[in-house]
Formats: structure tokens, sequence, C-alpha cells
């Protein structure tokens, strides 16, 4: 190969090379997710980008229509800031309200954050079930501890519902041989699944179906 040839193929190759680098800079900055706070969202000056905002679910705010549940969020320093969430998928157990919701997605026009990843943070939680009733105890005393505040133990029995499931409890527990259907509207410990011994605080219902007041616990005692 002559020296002019060479120079030639010299100067193709690095043009290739800066071409593909400019293909990758590009790629790569288009896929990226601006993490901001919602206040920075707020004045549609990210519209029809792609963006990472955090918050707790408001409470109550969550609907569901077909696979989109919609929802808002606020900001966890100043809740007076909420942004209004889209999202075409299925929850994780862990969502519920107060929960905190990483949402990535792209902002509509409308102010909404059409999300396309969610990932929740919700603080695991251990408690001993000593003090607590087994659910025989509770259903045995069901006329006189209805609409009282108790505490119950029990270990999970079957699947766990996310919290916009079209379910009449979220998670069935049991223990000597009764079970106890279990309704939440805040986000579970990732851990709580069917075996899992866990502690609920909260009230049976006229009902029969127990309403967890705070977010049940894992049994210390039998999960350590």
């Amino acid at each position: 190969m002559n020296k002019k040839a060479k120079h030639r193929l010299v100067v193709v190759g690095g043009i290739i090379v800066v071409a593909m680098l400019v293909i990758l800079a590009v790629a790569g900055s288009g896929g990226a997710a601006s993490s901001l706070a919602i206040a920075d969202v707020a004045d549609g000056s990210y519209a029809g980008k792609k963006v990472q905002v955090s918050g707790s679910v408001v409470a109550d705010s969550l609907t569901a229509q077909g696979s989109t549940a919609t929802f808002e969020i606020a900001d966890e320093n100043d809740t007076s800031q909420t942004l209004a969430v889209s999202y075409d998928g299925a929850l994780p157990a862990t969502f519920g309200n107060g929960v905190v919701a990483i949402c990535t997605g792209t902002m509509a026009d409308d102010g909404t954050l059409g999300c396309t990843e969610l990932v929740t943070k919700c603080p695991s939680k251990y408690e001993s079930a000593e003090g607590s009733l087994t659910v025989k105890n509770l259903l045995d005393q069901a006329d006189e501890l209805t609409g009282q505040e108790t505490s119950v133990c029990g270990y999970v029995a079957g699947d766990v519902a996310a919290v916009d499931a079209d379910a009449d409890c979220r998670f069935v527990i049991e223990s000597q041989g009764a079970e106890l259907k279990v309704r939440y509207d805040g986000g579970l410990d990732e851990k709580i699944a069917d075996g899992v011994a866990v502690v609920v605080k909260g009230t049976l219902g006229e009902d029969g179906v127990f309403t967890a007041s705070e977010q049940p616990a894992i049994d210390e005692d039998v999960s350590a």
C-alpha cells in the first residue's frame, strides 16, 4: 500500500469514528431522563421531554381505567406542590398512599407526566407479634372487638394484591386454622408474600374484613 492510500485510509477511518461518537452521544442524550423536582416541571417548560420526578403518593388520588392508573404525587418538602401522573402498567405491591414514587416518563402538554417506569420506596417495617391476637382469637371475640383498634398476627395465605386490584381485600392471613381478609390502601414491604408472618394493626369491620390502620409489619420473631 502506497503512502497516499495509507493516508486516505487513516482519514476515512477517523471520520467513521467521529461519526459513531456523534451518533452515540445523540442517542444517549435522547434516552437520558433529567431528575427534577415537581416545581421544576410545573411551568410546562419540559413538555415533550423525558424526566424523572419523585414524590409521595397523595392519599385517595388513585383512579384506574383499564390498565391505566392515574394518581398524584406531592413534593416531600412542600405538599402544596403536586403532579398528576398517568401510568400504563401493573402497579407494584409496594405502591400506596404516602409511598414515595419515582416516576420516569415524558411530560405532556397538559402538565401530566406520562410515566413509563415506576419505582417505589417503601421502608421495611419489622415488629414483634407479642401482645397481638391470633386470627382465631380475634374471630372468637368478634362481637366485643368489632370496631375496636387491635393487633392481629398470622401468616399470609396466597397472593398479595396490588392497591388498584379489583378485589375485596389486599391479602389473607391465617393462624390457628382461621383465616382473615385484610384491607390496606398503602404500600407494602416487598417481602410480604405467601407464607410470611405478619403483624397487622387496625379494626375488624362488620363485614368480617380487617382494615389495617398502618403499614402491616413482618413479625421479627419469626423472620429474624
